[in-house]
């Protein structure tokens, strides 16, 4: 990974390790920074993505707040963070609401059934309400992570507004992106003005979602400080950003350790980290994480399945090849493991948790943060 000392952070690292490279956390920060001066956007944190709160110290210098999907998130902000908090969800539950309305600056409805339900609770408490919408454009690759997909469930289509009272809404959100650079985002913006830009003039501020890969190469940061100040200048609005990659790309390794070689029809390397545990995403998206000194299958001499401990037949990270071959106690470290993994992460078959550290390059300390013993497991189950 480009600027991290992966050497030493195999060596100094428990395994298995989430570490997170705090000159590449700063140097994310900048780039928002740099966003938030020109454009005027005030950009918060996706804690579904990052929530590693030992680190928020550093981030709430550079970023307006946090966006919560569920009490216990925006609970966290207030808490942790202690700047804004913007708390949106599918549904909310009456005691949701309740709880939500005391520790969020900003709540988003999914629909106008919840909107008018709460109406008794949300319209003298002083919170921001908005609506998430859905401008039926979709730009995502993965069905799962699509949030305009077909009969999605997630925002408000335009033919839902027609004969609808927007009383006491001070703003429209919506999160349509996954992982991607400007242009979808651009395209996107366009379709909602043209489906819901009628409504912009009575409101207050615009949240345009996640999903933005604002700090990693390619980025049209000119794009998105016009795009911003358009929509700031010609309805007047404050313009909200949440990104949770965006913080995270490229700061975090998952350092793990190789426990047995055995050969099955193929050689396969046992790990101390699973798929299943510890990398969801390969099994739900799919997807492929990055091994430093690792490449595809066939490439180099030594080709391996890499697989978890776990007693789960499918948990099979992958097949890569080495120069050299694997042997038990040789490291591994898997790149870009910050975000969704960390807040993600189960005790299935009660699996360690790997260690959550953080490396200062400027030093070269790496300090652990938090370690994880047989009591959090126990205390998950009765």
């Amino acid at each position: 990974m480009t600027g991290i000392d992966i050497p030493k952070i195999l060596k100094l690292a428990p395994s298995p390790a989430y570490v997170v490279d705090l000159g590449r956390l700063r140097h994310n920060l900048a780039i928002l920074d740099l966003v938030q001066k020109r454009s005027g956007a005030k950009i918060l944190m996706a804690l579904k993505a990052f929530a590693m709160w030992s680190v928020f110290p550093i981030i709430r210098e550079t970023l307006q707040g946090v966006c919560a999907s569920s009490p216990w998130e925006a609970r966290l902000g207030r808490e942790e963070f202690g700047r804004e908090v913007h708390s949106f969800a599918a549904a909310f539950s009456e005691r949701d609401v309740v709880e939500l309305l005391e520790i969020s600056n900003h709540l988003v409805f999914n629909s106008f059934g919840q909107l008018e339900r709460f109406r008794p609770l949300w319209e003298k408490s002083g919170v921001s309400v908005g609506l998430r919408v859905n401008p039926e454009h979709s730009e995502g690759h993965t069905a799962i992570y699509d949030p305009c997909a077909p009969n999605s469930r997630l925002g408000i289509p335009r033919r839902a507004f027609d004969g609808r009272s927007l009383a006491g809404i001070e703003g429209l959100h919506f999160h349509t992106l996954c992982e991607q650079l400007f242009e979808p985002l651009e395209r996107t913006a366009r379709v909602f003005e043209e489906r819901f830009g009628e409504f912009l003039p009575g409101m207050k501020w615009l949240n345009l979602g996640g999903g933005h890969h604002i700090t990693r190469e390619g980025y049209d940061i000119d794009g998105l400080v016009e795009l911003v100040r358009y929509f700031r200048e010609k309805y007047d609005l404050e313009v909200y950003l949440e990104p949770g990659e965006a913080i995270a790309i490229g700061t975090g390794v998952l350092v793990s350790e190789v426990l047995d070689v055995v050969d099955n029809g193929m050689e396969i390397a046992i790990l101390d980290v699973s798929a299943t545990c510890h990398m969801p995403d390969i099994l739900e998206m799919p997807y492929r994480p990055g091994i430093t000194g690792g490449f595809d299958p066939g490439e180099k001499a030594h080709t391996y399945r890499l697989g978890g401990p776990s007693c789960l037949a499918g948990d099979v990270i992958g097949d890569w090849s080495f120069e050299q071959p694997l042997r038990p106690g040789d490291r591994l470290a898997f790149e870009d493991m910050a975000h969704y993994t960390m807040v993600k992460t189960t005790t299935f078959n009660g699996i360690r948790h790997p260690a959550i550290c953080t490396f200062e390059p400027e030093t070269g300390e790496l300090r652990v943060v938090r370690t994880f013993g047989y009591e959090d497991f126990r205390s998950r189950l009765s």
